[in-house]
């Protein structure tokens, strides 16, 4: 079969014996691309070479013979067609292929660059190969040097740049929220909310009905407080507390009854559903629901009458569950705690009111249930998180570290309590019933071969560590060893390679239970304000317990599963995104500063390096190491001079400079001292 041949060569080309030697391949593409974001601009006129030439003012004989050859390329590649003899238009296909239609119309972010006849959107290299042509017609009043967000309208050819437009403009490079958005919409997560969803919201009642409230359990003469961070607006959860007077105590975990307020299928659960999480960036919440809901009516603030669905416990001092049952209640929180002050009561043992009396005896039964949960065989994995204080537009001035303390533990144990028991409940009725379909957290067991190589790595530093047996056995094995490498110099290695070693935990309607918190039976409950996954949870319950529904689809739930766990990693990418983004801003001030460090990632380019004293990561690359050749070694996770024999290896400890802080990259380089 003949190929087909362009007629563009039928004309006489500009005759020039120098064009390959004066004119770069860098020239050429550029020309290239000038000649079809011209066309493209004026996609109802035809030209010959002549005139695109004079339009794009190249004079000079080597130039327009580029011209020339573009056109043919061009044609070739069906981007453009020749009307008549030697004219040329832009095309702009009807329909697109079907083997570019994967690709066509997503989104991108990037920052504008535009010159005189054209326009592209820089995107970084790792979301996309090509910049990304924006004819004139497209910019959308953008302008240069913005961030912004352009779709896909064409691409016929995967080996030039595609052709789109700008769709939304987040601002200037550098402003805060222009740089957070552009987060965001890297990882394809919304930044704003739509209007209509938080009109539909502000239709939704204050008023609780009266015959609600005598369809559910009062507690609202029980002792009742939440703790949250301190800058928290949406109060999912709330501890009441009564002393028995029989050496028991009924407690109620109670969380927020979204279900109430939220109509399956309705635009506001259409809306929460692809969201399926809020989003917690360093400086910022994007919240799952509109603000009236998470931040008003489904949340716990003090002094107000709220809906919650409750766990109620009777336990005794050993914190031994005597009794358990789940109900629909109205609550009235006497008052609202930060974990700061909480940890004030508790550590004065501030026993001056009722409130901080509960606060004190539960935080006592906490540290018995998590005891208990360790003897079990829960896992104690604690990594400090880093915080950034932040001025008033959004840049970081200072860093410093959380620690969980008992405050939050005392939260924590209580929340795993009622998520257990509620997927306890369903997933194992009893008296022969068959379990319903319902959402489960799982943590698969980890993978034997990983922690085989983990168990042969830590070997040489003098650990010696049990990979195989049964659960319970190898994560008494995890726990000791955690215990042992504390204060270490190799502490930061073992704990990353043993996180690393492990599943990651999924949401499903296949339970097999939760390998790091040993526990059999795990859902999440306790946080439907910003989880989907919890607001399914209160809707099954509500199906399975009050209702005696049948079993809902697990197919169907099993799809929501899936959209529930891939939202929350792209979530939790965004939140490492904007952590990574204001270390380097923070950095930025301290070019030429000094840090000792420990190598927390090797790779075949470079190695990575966490800061002690802030935990800022940057890398120093194996090019800027002098004196060598490094060369990475895998296995050991290491790189070793060729020559020196020298290693930098996971966990070593190394005194590095900063040298470099890149915003767009958000990439931070080291040198080593």
């Amino acid at each position: 079969m003949k190929e087909k041949k362009s007629t563009t060569k039928s004309k006489k080309a500009p005759a020039t014996k120098s064009k390959k030697q004066t004119i770069s391949k860098k020239q050429r593409k550029e020309i290239e691309q000038n000649v079809l974001a011209f066309l493209d601009n004026n996609p109802k006129r035809s030209f010959n070479y002549k005139q695109i030439s004079s339009a794009l003012d190249l004079r000079m004989p080597e130039e327009r013979a580029v011209v020339f050859d573009a056109l043919d390329i061009l044609e070739m590649s069906g981007l453009i067609e020749q009307t008549e003899n030697g004219k040329f238009r832009s095309l702009i296909p009807d329909t697109i292929p079907d083997e570019t239609e994967s690709k066509v119309g997503k989104t991108f972010v990037g920052i504008l660059e535009i010159k005189e006849h054209y326009s592209f959107l820089n995107v970084e290299r790792k979301y996309l190969e090509h910049d990304i042509l924006i004819p004139m017609r497209g910019l959308n009043g953008a302008r240069n040097n913005q961030k912004c967000v352009a779709k896909i309208t064409e691409w016929k050819d995967f080996n030039r740049n595609p052709i789109g437009e700008i769709v939304a403009v987040l601002g200037d490079v550098g402003d805060n929220n222009a740089e957070m958005h552009a987060i965001l919409a890297e990882f394809g997560l919304p930044y704003t909310y739509p209007k209509e969803v938080e009109e539909a919201a502000e239709q939704i009642s204050d008023i609780i009905p009266d015959a609600e409230i005598a369809a559910r359990e009062d507690f609202r003469d029980a002792t009742t407080f939440t703790i949250d961070p301190k800058d928290a607006k949406d109060f999912d959860d709330a501890l009441s507390f009564r002393d028995l007077d029989n050496g028991t105590y009924e407690i109620g975990v109670h969380i927020a009854d979204v279900s109430y307020y939220v109509e399956e299928g309705s635009m506001i659960d259409n809306e929460a559903y692809n969201r399926a999480t809020s989003v917690y960036l360093v400086d910022r919440t994007i919240p799952m629901l509109p603000e009236k809901l998470c931040n008003n009516l489904c949340s716990l603030r003090p002094d107000e009458d709220k809906l919650a669905y409750s766990v109620i416990f009777v336990m005794n001092d050993e914190a031994e569950v005597k009794e358990s049952r789940i109900v629909r209640t109205v609550i009235r929180s006497n008052r609202r705690f930060a974990y700061e002050d909480a940890q004030t009561v508790i550590e004065q043992q501030d026993m001056s009111d009722d409130v901080n009396i509960a606060i004190n005896k539960l935080n006592v039964l906490a540290q018995k249930l998590r005891e208990s949960r360790f003897d079990n065989g829960s896992i104690a994995f604690e990594r400090v998180e880093t915080a950034f204080e932040i001025d008033e537009k959004g840049k970081p001035v200072n860093v410093y570290f959380k620690e969980s303390k008992d405050a939050n533990k005392l939260i924590e144990e209580f929340m795993l309590l009622a998520n257990r028991t509620v997927a306890t409940r369903i997933g194992k009725p009893g008296h022969g019933a068959k379990p319903k379909t319902f959402v489960y957290r799982v943590h698969d067991v980890p993978n034997p071969d990983k922690l085989e190589a983990f168990a042969k790595f830590i070997a040489r530093f003098g650990y010696r560590f049990k990979a195989v047996g049964k659960n319970t056995e190898v994560s008494y094995a995890i726990n000791r060893l955690l215990d042992d490498v504390q204060g270490k110099r190799e502490q930061n290695l073992i704990e990353t390679l043993a996180v690393r070693s492990m599943a990651k935990a999924i949401y499903t309607t296949t339970n097999v239970g939760h390998y790091g918190l040993a526990f059999d039976f795990y859902t999440h409950f306790t946080s439907p304000i910003r989880r989907y996954p919890d607001l399914m949870v209160h809707r099954l319950l509500t199906r399975y317990l009050f209702e005696k529904g049948r079993s809902v689809s697990q197919e169907d739930f099993e799809e929501k599963c899936q959209h529930s766990s891939d939202m929350e990693q792209l979530a939790a990418n965004a939140e490492r995104a904007s952590i990574k983004y204001k270390q380097v801003e923070y950095m930025q001030e301290h070019i030429g500063e000094v840090y000792d460090g420990v190598i927390s990632g090797v790779t075949e380019w470079g190695i990575f390096v966490e800061l002690n004293e802030n935990k800022c990561e940057g890398m120093v690359s194996l090019r800027s190491i002098k004196g060598d050749f490094f060369v990475f070694d895998e296995k050991n996770y290491c790189v070793i001079g060729t020559d020196t024999k020298k290693r930098y290896q996971l966990g070593d400890s190394i005194t590095v400079r900063i040298s470099k802080a890149d915003l767009i990259k958000k990439q931070l380089d080291f040198e080593i001292i």
